[in-house]
């Protein structure tokens, strides 16, 4: 019988110092006023709005929802039981994983906002800066720590951009919001081309680490990738150089108009060349007052927090065999790790007919179980609405994998087909114009059988129900936009797009599908990819060779009579 692990006294993961309790303590405290008085009618919505969204609260369609952060998608269980804890007690009993690695509670009441945030609080977390016009959640690769390809854990960096970009006096009302992403492998797991900005940790050809910055990405209406800043900022700068970046943004971003608000569209309209002359006159400054060297100790400490568990020696380093489902399960959800004998396991959110990123309070607590039992207390919440176990035994797996099963959660998808991402929609987002969940369902029921999964291969579907893309549908393999038609809905095709190192932007096919046509449309799709392929083709290298054409033939060919 495996042995558990011994329960983690300190997951390898930030914890609040003094004063950062005391920030989030004050903060809970004066929201709490505000919504006090918000309830007492001595606010007007319109002037209560800038102060819910700075606390990460949005009026929805049918109720409050409220974002709360989870910096680099890193979580205790304690946390995860706390997350049970509000769903059950304060929402309709479950959470939403989002693509930016944070949890929503969809249906929450006003009154109860100011002893949510004092919970949330108990277990060092919060909500503040996850909306508004500010830099929000930082991001970073969930298989941090733990991959081998990593050069460094990325989390210290984003650790310490989240310290120092919390209430910057300068950036606490941008222009628009602003979304930074950190990664440190060659392989691109959180779409970092994609963010207004991010950070890669590099080698020089001297063999140094440091970090190259990339600005200008981002999708909704206008779609683009980032531009390279520098190829090589060296570690003591890159404060000094993000606040530069962030400078001539905030100076010089147009204001009096919502749809050219963005760093993307600063960058495309002055140039990349000239975008970065502005800011190395900037951070030419900031090195001459050297107000924002980031001191050696200084990472050191944070990194200390980071630094890896105590991993077992001597342990097995084959997968166990436990039978056809099992095998079917590790051929997709279990990823190499840096220590031998572990893993990196993915429970993906996307059992066929589930809301893909819903987890139920249950659930959760049941998370929790096995993060405590087998995962050294640690999960990541990923860009594709899923969650890691990142450090888990080998001879571990067949353990985890049945109580996954119990739970729902052991669908054998990671990057297949029905492994898809979809926003809310209209379903709950009063931005949106079409819904998202019925059309993922849809299209998951469609392809539900494994084996023609596995016959696909890699394709990355990816839904948003309005052009705010959360769906992130710009960067699909096959992407699906909702729009309004007349007042009915209706579902634009892209294909093409890519959110990991290759990044691309997705083709617009031309015009849309109704909702009931839109599944049967992808299968089309699928089917040339099936028919046109080379051997070792993904979807995604088919597209790119033989184009658009073929695709949209048969998307809009109505099946014969």
């Amino acid at each position: 019988m495996n042995a558990p692990f011994p329960a983690p006294v300190a997951p390898n993961m930030y914890r609040y110092d003094e004063f950062d309790a005391r920030f989030v303590g004050e903060r809970v405290e004066q929201f709490a006023g505000q919504v006090a008085r918000r309830l007492k009618g001595e606010l007007t919505e319109d002037q209560f709005k800038p102060l819910r969204l700075m606390n990460g609260l949005y009026l929805q369609l049918h109720a409050y929802m409220l974002r709360v952060a989870v910096p680099y998608g890193t979580l205790s269980s304690r946390q995860i039981r706390k997350l049970a804890h509000i769903a059950r007690t304060y929402d309709k009993g479950f959470g939403h994983f989002t693509t930016r690695q944070n949890l929503q509670f969809n249906w929450i009441k006003l009154v109860d906002v100011p002893a949510i945030l004092r919970e949330l609080a108990d277990v060092e977390m919060h909500c503040i800066q996850t909306s508004g016009n500010c830099v929000r959640n930082v991001t970073a690769d969930q298989f941090a720590g733990a991959t081998p390809e990593e050069i460094e854990d990325p989390r210290p960096l984003a650790e310490i951009i989240r310290q120092w970009s919390s209430l910057h006096p300068e950036f606490v009302f941008l222009a628009r919001k602003f979304k930074i992403a950190v990664g440190a492998t060659p392989h691109d797991r959180a779409a970092l081309q994609f963010h207004d900005m991010a950070v890669e940790v590099v080698r020089n050809a001297e063999g140094r680490v440091g970090y190259k910055v990339m600005a200008g990405g981002g999708m909704g209406r206008t779609p683009y990738i980032a531009h390279v800043m520098r190829e090589f900022v060296e570690r003591e700068d890159i404060l000094a150089y993000l606040e530069a970046v962030l400078r001539v943004y905030n100076q010089d971003s147009r204001r009096d108009n919502i749809h050219k608000q963005r760093i993307k569209i600063l960058i495309n309209a002055i140039g990349p060349e000239e975008m970065r002359r502005r800011v190395d006159r900037e951070f030419q400054e900031l090195k001459r007052m050297g107000t924002l060297q980031l001191p050696r100790e200084e990472l050191d400490r944070i990194t200390a927090y980071f630094a890896p568990p105590a991993f077992e020696t001597g342990l097995p380093d084959t997968l166990p065999e436990a039978g056809p489902d099992f095998a079917n399960w590790t051929r997709t959800n279990v990823h190499p790790h840096r220590a031998p004998g572990y893993a990196i396991a993915t429970i993906t959110l996307k059992t066929i007919g589930q809301v893909p990123g819903d987890c139920s309070a249950e659930q959760l607590d049941v998370i929790a179980d096995i993060m405590d039992e087998f995962s050294l207390g640690e999960v990541r919440v990923t860009h594709e609405q899923n969650l890691v176990l990142p450090h888990v035994r080998k001879k571990d797996l067949p353990a985890i994998f049945a109580k996954l099963q119990e739970l729902d959660f052991a669908a054998p998808n990671a990057g297949l087909i029905t492994d898809i991402i979809a926003c809310p929609g209209l379903d709950y987002c009063d931005l949106a114009n079409a819904r998202s969940i019925p059309v993922a369902q849809a299209i998951a029921r469609k392809f539900a059988d494994l084996d023609r999964q596995h016959e696909i291969g890699e394709l990355k579907i990816k839904i948003s129900g309005c052009i705010n893309a959360c769906g992130h549908h710009h960067a699909g393999h096959i992407g699906i936009l909702g729009v309004d038609k007349k007042g009915v809905e209706f579902y634009q095709l892209l294909l093409g797009g890519s959110g990991a190192e290759d990044a691309s932007i997705g083709e617009i096919m031309g015009p849309g599908f109704g909702e009931h046509d839109i599944a049967d449309a992808v299968e089309r799709v699928v089917g040339v990819y099936l028919a046109q392929r080379r051997p070792e083709e993904r979807f995604l290298d088919t597209y790119r060779r033989i184009g658009m054409a073929p695709f949209k033939q048969a998307a809009f060919q109505k099946e014969a009579a």
